[in-house]
């Protein structure tokens, strides 16, 4: 009976030990989910007004032929890029990427084309390296707090991948959305060639007008690199609160998870203590009568 108290007893303080750095990891994903979600909402007029800069060149020029914009007739090659989280403690939140990669993959390779993956954050990449499979492009370092130029080095890569003469034919982004403190949700987009969807103006308000300066296949020139970036810097962005959000939510749940343990733990020491108290008063009440019905007896 006492070897199973022991036992309890170093079974609950290790789980308060447990709870305490779960408690302190949700703590601290709180907080950062907030300037998460400020960078995010910092970054929304930057994307907003470059969209429409772009969709006003591509539609008001439309004999402009950019590298960018058109389309193979038979892709043969696809990158994947595939922005997971440096570190863990987040539920599902890589592994629900990496699914989706998965199957994005799989739908690829159906139609002919061979994926080559572009894997942003540690866990995805030490994902790909235990299956030996090559890597394209990898980055890490950022998942949680990435930065402009981050998105930039990645754009770049894409963008030279996708121009060179016998480069990747079509390029795909899965990251997570945010959109909300609950719920979040995996995206799989094409990003080049270039699809650029904006939002429709409201009927009683007229269509911006653009004059280009010098030329407007100069001004894509410029435009499209920069609009590239910015999608990608929104995916991490989004990614980021994201994987703050889902390390908060899995945090709590085994902060709570770790409570209930420690309560039912609890009560078992406590009846195991009530059965010994109760034991040791059975052998102390045994004992006495044996030592009066032995002074009894000797009567």
């Amino acid at each position: 009976m006492c070897a199973q108290l022991r036992m309890l007893r170093r079974r609950i303080k290790s789980i308060k030990s447990t709870a305490k750095i779960t408690r302190a990891q949700e703590l601290i994903a709180s907080s950062r989910i907030v300037k998460a979600q400020q960078r995010m909402q910092a970054a929304v007029p930057y994307e907003r007004e470059i969209t429409r800069a772009v969709s006003a060149v591509l539609s008001n020029s439309s004999t402009i032929d950019h590298p960018l914009t058109v389309a193979k007739e038979q892709p043969t090659t696809a990158g994947v890029l595939i922005v997971t989280s440096d570190r863990g403690f987040a539920g599902g939140f890589n592994a629900n990427i990496l699914r989706e990669a998965e199957a994005l993959s799989g739908l690829l390779r159906n139609r002919g084309i061979e994926p080559k993956p572009f894997v942003v954050g540690r866990k995805g990449i030490t994902w790909f390296r235990f299956r030996n499979r090559e890597i394209s492009g990898e980055w890490s370092g950022f998942s949680d707090n990435p930065s402009y130029s981050h998105a930039k080095e990645i754009a770049d890569t894409l963008i030279a991948s996708f121009t060179a003469e016998d480069g990747i034919d079509e390029i795909h982004i899965v990251y997570t959305e945010f959109v909300s403190m609950l719920s979040q949700r995996v995206a799989v987009k094409r990003i080049l060639p270039l699809e650029v969807i904006e939002e429709r103006a409201p009927s009683n308000l007229p269509l911006p007008y653009y004059e280009f300066e010098p030329t407007a296949a100069e001004v894509l020139d410029q435009l499209l690199p920069r609009y590239i970036e910015s999608r990608v810097y929104n995916a991490l962005l989004q990614s980021a609160a994201s994987e703050h959000a889902s390390r908060r939510r899995a945090m709590k749940s085994a902060t709570d998870n770790a409570n209930e343990l420690m309560r039912v733990l609890s009560q078992q020491m406590n009846q195991a203590r009530q059965a010994e108290i109760t034991q040791e008063i059975s052998e102390i009440v045994g004992g006495a009568n044996a030592l009066a019905d032995a002074a009894a007896g000797k009567e």
